[in-house]
């Protein structure tokens, strides 16, 4: 007979302060979110039912509810066996929040039910979207304007309001029996939940240190004091006290002179030195003595002001009038797949996942499909089919909302003439006068700019005729249709039924061409490469080819100056070998490093290609534009990333990086008693004689505050084209280490002096408080 043991049931009393003991705790959170009184939060800490949609026979009510902490949501579960915890989410874990049908999942099996009751969660990490319908209209505005609410407060908290949150947070998870006392069994459990392993008689030393009742708990003032003994920051006093009064103060003149001397921020003035204050000084007396207290300066070096990522990168400070051939674009591969290029799902949400991400060129793969209407998959595999003009639709809808730069549609063409003739109307009827169906000012000979290219969608493929042509100087308009060689990258794949299809295929029909899709494709005519323009027979500017990793690195390897001289002129986009059918990605640097504009990665694909790809396109405002270095651009350039000379890129640097600690690294083994033992790597990612990679040692058992101070020197003859990556494992001496964060700058974006490094999560989403804290010195290496 099985014995099930159960909670012994509490009194009415008990339920009663339990539940006063929980509103005193939202209370005090809806306050730090500056949502006091928000009848939106309320209704949300209330909770409601709503109904889950999953597909179209499987639609069921579920109750929802706002934690008291006001950044966890509870959901009902009926699955047996399911754990505490996989019923809760994270505010940190929502993307966006969109009302109405605007998913795929509510656009297939919700169109029954009005657009108002409807809203959707969407993750940042793989997880499927949470579609769901409210009962009414002002339930679904409650549940939509909250959650947007509680995101975008908590998104604008300071790095010290978002700690003080966590660690409450950590405080009442730790406190089981919800006193709000602290015994010494419950401190052990807090600080292994904040990954900090301590040794016993140190952790009851402290504890007694606290308990000033001498009661054998914590409780109010005295968590607050063990609060502020857990988040001292001694490597921050000792700098401060450097440039401090005895009385533990910094005047304007002494921040003035911590700004040029350690921050190197030379064109800093007595007038920056009070900016800082005004902002960052909790004090008001402090701030009206225009001076700068310790908690102040915390402040500044958590702020966006102390980050060694140059905050005037972070918006477009670029010169955006060149050449659209002139700037590296980012770009993503079969931007239909959810997964792997063999099986996985295709789905319209990624397309609007690679635009949110600063992608400026999207591919679509498209057949014949039903009811003549055109398909996208990986064609000749079970990928999941979507409609083309659904595909359309998303990139209309979010093409400009990150950046406002030119989207190109990459088109890979398997259509009949019947369903070519009905993509190019879906586009023109869909994209209306985004889309661009005329050279810009009647320029048909070289680029426009991305400035003069603001808000439109140019389409990239096969074309019947010349540009002239098109615009009817020339050419010979009562072509319909017409012959063009196919350009299938299945061709490259290694899976050997695909590659028999493709086979056949070539065999057996050659592809014609409408006229209709060959008239919208303007600045980005897909050719096959023949070979380096000869001076006597160059070849149009908008002619551009694909190459294969591997094609495009033999080019880079074997005629580097040659390459570098086609893409001041022409196109070229790369793409994955065909034996990546798990969707992993090549290391783009080598082809940056020759001018190739798009190289295409598999944006579903998380790893160190793609945070190498994100942290290259954060600069320039995260447009998804950044212009070539000018030794890339100048036709008379003699630069070859495979045999450095002196020239205009040779600026020799000696970069010289101090990892001093680490702040609230989250646990990666979720069991409850691991505590992660953290290791830092440093690599530099350049031209091939830049590149290097250095390692701190491990700390055992401390992710909440490991100490390092170690120094490590770095010699970087081509800063333009290097960039630098922070990584952060848990070191394992038996098994493969695990990821912890990552964060990668451009050489050119580094902010020097002492600096904090707020990193990334494995798909590239910011953690809301993990930490490194480096000095950065960059020196002429002359």
């Amino acid at each position: 007979m099985q014995c099930f043991w159960r909670q012994p049931k509490q009194s009415k009393s008990q339920d009663n302060f339990l539940q006063e003991q929980s509103n005193r705790v939202a209370t005090q959170n809806g306050i730090r979110l500056g949502l006091q009184d928000d009848k939106d939060l309320m209704f949300l800490l209330k909770g409601s039912r709503l109904l889950k949609v999953k597909s179209g026979s499987w639609r069921k009510e579920r109750f929802y509810k706002l934690q008291e902490d006001c950044k966890t949501i509870w959901q009902e579960s009926k699955k047996m066996l399911r754990s505490p915890e996989s019923q809760l989410f994270s505010i940190e874990d929502i993307r966006d929040v969109r009302l109405g049908h605007e998913t795929e999942g509510m656009e297939k099996y919700a169109k029954d039910v009005p657009e108002h009751r409807c809203f959707s969660i969407v993750f940042k990490d793989q997880r499927k979207n949470l579609d769901l319908i409210a009962s009414s209209e002002d339930d679904a505005k409650h549940w939509f304007e909250g959650l947007r609410k509680i995101i975008a407060k908590s998104n604008s908290m300071s790095q010290r309001q978002k700690l003080q949150h966590w660690i409450h947070a950590c405080l009442r998870k730790a406190d089981k029996n919800k006193d709000n006392k602290m015994s010494f069994k419950e401190l052990k459990n807090f600080l292994k939940e904040v990954n900090i392993q301590m040794d016993d008689s140190y952790a009851k030393q402290i504890f007694q240190q606290c308990d000033k009742s001498k009661t054998e708990t914590l409780e109010d003032e005295e968590i607050e004091t063990f609060y502020k003994m857990l988040t001292e920051r001694a490597e921050i006093d000792e700098i401060f006290a450097k440039y401090s009064t005895a009385e533990g103060i910094m005047s304007r003149d002494n921040l003035l002179r911590f700004l040029r001397e350690k921050q190197q921020e030379e064109d800093a003035v007595p007038e920056s030195a009070l900016s800082l204050i005004e902002r960052y000084e909790p004090n008001e007396t402090a701030k009206k003595q225009q001076i700068m207290t310790k908690d102040g300066f915390l402040m500044y070096l958590l702020s966006a002001e102390g980050n060694i990522f140059n905050s005037s990168h972070g918006k477009v400070y670029q010169d955006m009038t060149q050449p659209l051939s002139h700037y590296l674009v980012s770009s993503s591969h079969n931007t239909y797949l959810m997964e792997d290029q063999l099986r996985g799902p295709s789905s319209t949400e990624a397309y609007i996942r690679a635009l949110t991400k600063g992608c400026r060129c999207v591919e679509l793969d498209c057949w014949d499909g039903p009811n003549s209407e055109p398909v996208i998959y990986h064609g000749y595999t079970l990928t999941s089919k979507i409609l083309f003009s659904d595909a359309i639709k998303a990139i209309k809808n979010y093409a400009f909302k990150t950046s406002p730069y030119p989207v190109i549609i990459s088109l890979e063409n398997h259509c009949s003439l019947e369903q070519q003739k009905m993509m190019a109307q879906h586009m023109k009827t869909i994209l209306g006068d985004k889309l661009l169906v005329m050279p810009v000012d009647g320029n048909t000979s070289d680029f426009p700019s991305p400035e003069q290219l603001k808000g439109k969608i140019l389409v990239k493929g096969k074309k019947l005729n010349s540009l002239k042509d098109t615009i009817g100087m020339n050419g010979n308009s009562s072509i319909e249709a017409e012959d063009v060689s196919d350009e299938d990258e299945a061709a490259e794949m290694e899976d050997e039924s695909v590659k028999k299809e493709v086979e056949q295929k070539r065999t057996s029909v050659k592809l014609k061409l409408a006229k209709e899709l060959s008239d919208i494709v303007i600045y980005c005519k897909s050719v096959h490469f023949q070979g380096f323009d000869s001076t006597t027979s160059p070849r149009a500017f908008y002619e551009m080819s694909s190459f294969t990793e591997s094609k495009a690195q033999k080019l880079a390897q074997e005629s580097g100056s040659s390459f570098i001289h086609h893409n001041i002129r022409h196109l070229s986009r790369v793409y994955p070998a065909g034996w990546r059918t798990d969707s992993s990605n090549y290391n783009p640097v080598d082809l940056w490093n020759v001018g190739c504009q798009i190289i295409a990665l598999n944006f579903q694909t998380p790893g160190p290609e793609m945070d190498v790809y994100q942290g290259r396109f954060q600069d320039n405002g995260f447009s998804g534009y950044v212009l070539k270095p000018r030794f890339l651009r100048d036709k008379q350039s003699k630069f070859n990333p495979k045999s450095i000379t002196e020239g205009a890129w040779w600026i020799r640097k000696k970069l010289q990086i101090n990892i001093i600690s680490g702040q609230q690294l989250p646990k990666v083994n979720k069991s409850k008693n691991s505590i992660v033992d953290p290791r830092v790597t440093v690599e530099i990612h350049g031209v091939q004689r830049d590149n290097g990679k250095k390692q701190t040692k491990v700390i055992e058992n401390n992710g909440f505050n490991p100490k390092w101070d170690e120094e490590f020197g770095f010699d970087i003859d081509v800063p333009e084209l290097a960039l630098v990556r922070f990584v952060v494992e848990d070191f394992d001496v038996s098994t493969k280490n695990d990821f912890i964060g990552q964060y990668t700058i451009p050489f050119t974006c580094l902010k020097q002096g002492y600096r904090h490094i707020h990193l990334l999560t494995k798909n590239g989403d910011p953690y809301p408080s993990a930490m490194l804290f480096v000095h950065i010195n960059i020196l002429d290496n002359n």
